[in-house]
């Protein structure tokens, strides 16, 4: 391995972004002297509508832009090019934060004509990047959750979430919180380079272990599953998940739309140039010959004998290990609305 690739993260360089002329480079000796820069933003709104038809997910709900977690395949990455930024080092290295979300959230809350709806944090980053460990917004969105009895559904790469165990515990008993716990690998070698920055996949699996110990439902993502790289540990997460207490387990098929491409096939020739075109024509045949898929569907299934294998794989180990359990349905109906402002006045 070079000492030229960057520690720390998933993008080797900055790519083009699809909307500029022109994009920054920094020399390969900067990469590693490149800080997380914070920008404060100001939305109007917090909650976005899923208007996609193949999300389970009427609400989504992000906190925070880019992310220093760095997984090189991550979908979101060709958002930041909107704010005028790269897919790359930019996407891990200069983040938005909305500090006033829980005060978006909570006058939403009150509005007569909002419609409670389970709501997805995050949809798109990671809301326990390690940025939330200084502004605490998603401790503070979960509280007016909490307060307000709304339900709420977690995806995440980071055991940070278990510093809010004191009120996801609260929110679980009301059938108002359920986590899904991100886990392509249990390889560490393989973790420390694909996603640097999220936690060890034991933790992850400890993670696990103390939600479910506390009722609160726990679903795993195996996600995504990548070719000739990590497709041949499905069946052993399942099983390690299951054994943790997780309630059901979810997966999806690696896809490089956009930039996401440049990124990955970077990532690839950095830490697995003999595996690389391997990869990539495995990844092409899930995908019509492409790397990536738009399609709403078929961007889930895939085609081919690789994609049929995963899925067998996924019906096999769903049977062995995940039989008679259900993922959690939450409910809406302790939702308060602007009755919790009425009785603060009390």
């Amino acid at each position: 391995m070079s000492d030229l690739i960057p520690k720390g993260q998933g993008a080797q360089r900055n790519v083009i972004n699809r909307f500029d002329r022109y994009t920054f480079e920094p020399e390969d000796y900067e990469l590693d002297k490149i800080k997380t820069q914070v920008t404060e933003v100001f939305p109007k709104t917090i909650i976005n509508v899923v208007k996609s038809p193949d999300l389970p997910m009427d609400y989504s709900m992000n906190p925070y832009q880019g992310c220093e977690h760095g997984c090189s395949y991550c979908f979101a990455r060709p958002t930041h090019e909107f704010w005028g930024y790269s897919a790359g080092v930019d996407f891990e290295r200069k983040l938005m934060v909305k500090k006033n979300a829980p005060e978006l959230l909570e006058k939403t809350f009150q509005k007569k004509s909002y419609v409670p709806k389970p709501i997805m944090l995050s949809g798109n980053t990671d809301c326990y990047q390690p940025i939330e460990r200084q502004f605490e917004i998603t401790r503070k969105l979960l509280q007016v959750c909490l307060d307000y009895r709304h339900p709420i559904s977690i995806i995440t790469k980071n055991a940070l979430i278990l510093r809010d165990l004191d009120i996801l515990e609260k929110m679980a008993e009301k059938n108002l919180i359920s986590v899904s716990m991100s886990i392509p690998t249990l390889n560490e070698d393989l973790r420390r380079v694909m996603e640097p920055r999220t936690s060890t996949a034991k933790n992850k699996l400890k993670a696990i272990e103390a939600l479910s110990e506390k009722n609160i439902p726990v679903n795993v993502m195996i996600a995504p599953v990548i070719p000739a790289l990590t497709s041949d540990e499905s069946l052993s997460i399942m099983k390690s998940v299951s054994e943790a207490g997780a309630r059901s387990c979810g997966y999806t098929l690696v896809r490089l739309n956009d930039t996401v491409e440049p990124v990955f096939v970077q990532w690839l020739e950095a830490h697995f140039p003999d595996r690389k075109d391997k990869v990539l024509n495995l990844i092409r045949s899930m995908r019509g010959g492409n790397l990536g898929e738009k399609r709403f569907y078929e961007r889930y299934k895939g085609e081919g004998n690789i994609a049929e294998m995963i899925h067998k794989t996924f019906e096999i180990g769903k049977k062995k290990f995940f039989n008679n359990r259900e993922r959690a349905v939450l409910t809406t109906e302790h939702f308060t609305g602007s009755r919790t402002q009425q009785l603060r006045l009390f």
